[in-house]
């Protein structure tokens, strides 16, 4: 009944509605009255340009695969901003799917938005379209803002803007307008935010400090570096108007130069952006976030830095730096404000669907941790959506028998969203896997468990045969990648696992090694839970409800 309910009233919209007024066969003018325009999509449409105009100027520009049949699924464009105004929509492709483009104060589908079948109830994830990349993550005035890297009017990679939603808790997201579109001189790709409390910018207005972003727009030929700067929390932007900022395709003969990150440093009473260029992590430094100096550059890493600081042990008096690239392999070393020099990796700690993970500026200092988010590599079949973000995870370096190592787990905030369900102790695994049964069919599921190998060389979790943890105690493997225990000689393995409708998470030992991975949909094998492996004690069972982040 809600299906038919939804498709009546989608007609009585459109037939009731005296919007449009069809100039040609790929023309079409429409006075803006609500709030969002649906546009109809089928993935079997090639991708074609369609364009807003307004008072005869270009608003808008993307490719876009409108149906000119019976959508796939639709999408929407926030126009709230354009309220009484007319738009003329021109489109390069099939005009016959205009006459279905509807004005509405609901996007399509909004009736069952956030309980499709194959929605993550704790990951975040875009109402439409395509996610990769978190960008500009920044805490300001009680919000975290996660900006992404995102194409608005498909599932597929396409049209990068960025995207952005808001929190109180890192865990429940509203999602919000996109920020930033493609422009004359490329596509938005990745960057980062600062808030720029001394106003080096000269963009602050009375005592209100700018947000400013640092991004790349991107070209066929060329990726440059451009700022942007907001006085209103984020919600509305303006790019300076001499951007761009850096343009070094021609000193590193290389198109790959992007993704700035920005950020204060103290000492030197500078900013610094780490940049990646073509084979490794370079430093600039600006004393008012338009004019870079180039100082150094680290090679061996691609994509998305990051650098920050971090007390070891959390001793205060013993910090060290850590820089990243996008495939979570990172470096300690020190920083000087104008060269990383490394001491020690490249390591991992995180492994799997995971890339392109930031960390949060503006932390306060009272709160002083340093939390992560991670784009995570995950389809959703059948849903107008695509990808999603990990949990949020607080990072810390920590001393092992190997050395200093990155540590990470789930922020303390995530807890709120598990109940406890029952506890168990000193079991076999034939017992274990009976006291799971019941959980086997759950959409979204926590577990902890500790396992102890006797002689067996490998042993582990599946569910309905997909293995969540395959410990090969021989080669020292967990899932595939070598870890090897605190405790040489240990025969155990801690494992802290989140089940979502489309992807696990697995933390290992307090965070020493984590992975993530697309939850298989097997409809052939219904096997449940299973603790497999020779003679395996599983000293600890805990199971935990999940609560959904949208309700």
């Amino acid at each position: 009944m809600k299906n038919i309910t939804s498709t009546v009233k989608l007609l009585v919209t459109v037939l009731m509605l005296p919007i449009c007024n069809q100039i040609n066969a790929a023309d079409l003018t429409i006075k803006v009255t609500k709030q969002y325009l649906n546009l109809p999509i089928s993935q079997q449409q090639e991708r074609k340009k369609m364009t807003f105009e307004v008072n005869g100027k270009e608003e808008r520009s993307f490719v876009i695969r409108l149906a000119n049949g019976a959508p796939e699924y639709w999408v929407f464009c926030d126009v709230t901003a354009l309220k009484g105004k007319t738009i003329k929509i021109s489109y390069e492709g099939d005009g016959s799917g205009l006459t279905k483009i509807y004005q509405a104060d609901e996007i399509n589908g909004q009736d069952v938005l956030y309980e499709e079948k194959n929605r993550p109830q704790f990951h975040f994830t875009t109402k439409r379209g395509w996610i990769n990349d978190p960008n500009g993550m920044i805490f300001y005035e009680g919000e975290y803002h996660l900006f992404y890297q995102h194409n608005p009017y498909e599932r597929e990679w396409e049209n990068m803007s960025w995207g952005h939603a808001v929190s109180k808790d890192m865990i429940h997201w509203q999602e919000l307008p996109t920020a930033l579109f493609p422009d004359a001189l490329g596509t938005m790709f990745s960057g980062s935010t600062v808030i720029d409390y001394q106003n080096t910018a000269g963009f602050n207005k009375g005592k209100t400090p700018a947000m400013v972003a640092a991004y790349t727009a991107n070209t066929a030929d060329k990726q440059t570096q451009c700022i942007a700067y907001s006085l209103d929390k984020g919600r509305t932007w303006t790019k300076y108007s001499r951007n761009p900022v850096i343009d070094s395709k021609a000193k590193w003969n290389s198109v790959d130069t992007r993704d700035p990150r920005i950020f204060w440093y103290k000492p030197g009473k500078h900013w610094v952006m780490v940049l990646n260029e073509r084979d490794g992590h370079s430093i600039y430094t600006s004393d008012n976030l338009k004019d870079w100096t180039y100082q150094s550059h680290t090679t061996g890493f691609w994509e998305c830095p990051d650098l920050f600081e971090l007390p070891v042990d959390g001793d205060q008096s013993k910090r060290k730096w850590v820089m990243y690239g996008a495939s979570n392999n990172y470096m300690i070393g020190s920083f000087d404000g104008k060269k990383f020099t490394p001491e020690a990796g490249k390591y991992y700690y995180v492994t799997g669907t995971i890339y392109a993970a930031q960390t949060f500026t503006n932390m306060p200092e009272s709160d002083g941790r340093r939390i992560q988010i991670g784009w995570g590599r995950v389809n959703h079949p059948g849903m107008p959506f695509n990808g999603m973000m990990l949990l949020p995870t607080e990072l810390k370096l920590k001393t092992t028998k190997e050395g200093v190592r990155l540590f990470s787990e789930p922020v303390k905030e995530t807890e709120q969203l598990f109940t406890p369900v029952d506890k168990w102790s000193a079991l076999s695994a034939d017992e274990a896997n009976k006291h799971l049964k019941p959980f086997a069919d759950e959409g979204t599921l926590r577990i902890k468990a500790k396992i102890k190998l006797s002689h067996a060389t490998s042993a582990g979790i599946s569910l309905n045969g997909q293995k969540i943890l395959d410990y090969d105690m021989n080669f020292n493997l967990v899932n595939g990648m070598f870890y090897s225990p605190e405790d040489l000689t240990s025969m155990e393995l801690f494992a802290d696992i989140y089940i979502d409708k489309t992807s696990i998470e697995v933390f290992i030992d307090g965070g020493a090694y984590s992975y993530s991975m697309q939850r298989k949909a097997d409809e052939q094998n219904k096997e449940g839970f299973r603790f497999w492996g020779t003679n395996i004690d599983v000293k600890v069972l805990e199971v935990f409800s999940v609560k959904s982040i949208w309700k």
